[in-house]
């Protein structure tokens, strides 16, 4: 089957250095398959024009198909409303949408924010942002040892001035699916709102935002098969029409005068400006290829063996340390040092043999600190990904360490 899936990603059929192609930076960005790239091409040919504004055929073609990627957004998620869905070009702009907009409406001097030292710089440095705007307090769950969320701290963090918690919902270094439906309930009892970073976790996992709770589910489209530039903010109702707009301009007004400003209904009211209309329709049919992974069993059990062999040659090699080791909670996602090799070493000698792989601080700095490492390499598998690349990389891998040591 996963052959058959490779067939349709034209990307992966490349050489390097005159060698296959073997992909995995997916936690970065995945490839695209070509019924996206048909999606895309389809709409800048057929139908480019402004959405919402014209009354003429093709801006009519463009705000249908802009608009009913929003029923079906809403429909993967399982969200209540298609109100609730509000595109943005990727998770970094919807975290950073919440930081300011829940911020301005909720957050006071002396409030707090809570994050957990596992974040990508993008669900850190916005509220590091709204904390030095605000005057307000940002407070850090840290992990275990081995790499899982310490929930247990997570009560006494929490206070009657903790105004939000941010979480990711897959660490993008750790590889390790987070607890978030317990710590949303945990939140709750407290009437603390959580949002949820889904930039892994909507590819890796079935997400049902009624089932998890959270207040706010957010995505990048780029790591889900889709264009670049399209991203989701799923935000509960009573939260979303309770916050001020994150930016001003055409679209999210309902009137404007020279006095002042009243602004459309959700989702419109967060969506300034000319949207990435060509691009985000694309979300479909990568949602389509990504629903049908996780239902395929035999892409499943082929992801899992892939999982399975991995963490069991890296681990029994005495000279790399992996970073997130529960197997039970992990996806095919690898960051490890290698004793006596620099990561970016190690990734420029497997670049060489076709292997594209991630090195350095993964944008989470913090976490790095917190492990006591300057970087790490990554290794991160996607559905398209075979058992045979997996057991190359590993050759790869030992290769490369001999080289260097």
């Amino acid at each position: 089957m996963t052959e058959e899936i490779r067939k349709s990603f034209p990307a992966l059929s490349a050489t390097v250095y005159g060698r296959p192609l073997v992909y995995l930076d997916n936690a970065a960005t995945s490839h695209r398959p070509q019924a996206v790239i048909d999606a895309w091409t389809s709409l800048v040919c057929g139908a480019n024009a402004n959405i919402h504004r014209a009354v003429h055929h093709l801006a009519g073609l463009a705000t249908d198909a802009y608009e009913d990627c929003r029923n079906q957004v809403a429909a993967f998620l399982n969200a209540p409303s298609r109100e609730e869905i509000v595109f943005t070009s990727g998770a970094t702009a919807a975290v950073n949408l919440v930081a300011f907009s829940f911020g301005e409406a909720f957050v006071r001097e002396g409030d707090e924010v809570l994050v957990s030292v596992a974040e990508h710089h993008s669900n850190l440095v916005p509220w590091q942002l709204l904390c030095q705007r605000k005057k307000a307090v940002l407070k850090v769950l840290d992990i275990r040892e081995n790499g899982e969320l310490a929930v247990e701290s997570l009560e006494n963090l929490l206070s009657e001035r903790t105004k939000i918690v941010a979480i990711s919902h897959i660490s993008n270094v750790l590889g390790l699916v987070n607890p978030v439906q317990e710590i949303v309930g945990i939140c709750h009892k407290r009437g603390i709102p959580v949002l949820v970073d889904g930039a892994q976790g909507v590819v890796h996992e079935k997400v049902d935002v009624q089932e998890l709770d959270c207040d706010f589910y957010l995505f990048s489209g780029h790591k889900l098969y889709a264009a670049t530039g399209t991203g989701v903010l799923y935000g509960k109702r009573k939260w979303m029409e309770a916050m001020p707009p994150y930016m001003g301009g055409g679209e999210m007004i309902e009137h404007v005068t020279l006095e002042k400003t009243s602004f459309a209904p959700l989702p419109g009211k967060f969506e300034a400006g000319t949207q990435n209309f060509n691009a985000a329709p694309t979300l479909v049919p990568a949602m389509t290829f990504a629903k049908a992974c996780r239902e395929d069993g035999s892409v499943q059990k082929e992801q899992q063996a892939i999982l399975e062999y991995v963490y069991e040659q890296i681990t029994r090699n005495e000279l790399i340390t992996l970073y997130g080791t529960p197997l039970a909670s992990k996806i095919p996602l690898f960051s490890f040092v290698v004793k006596g090799a620099h990561h970016e070493d190690l990734a420029l000698i497997l670049d060489k043999m076709g292997i594209a792989v991630r090195s350095g601080q993964m944008c989470a700095e913090p976490l790095m600190e917190r492990l006591g490492v300057t970087g790490l390499l990554r290794a991160s598998f996607a559905p398209y990904n075979t058992l045979e690349e997996a057991e190359y990389f590993i050759k790869s891998l030992d290769k490369a360490i001999k080289m260097l040591l």
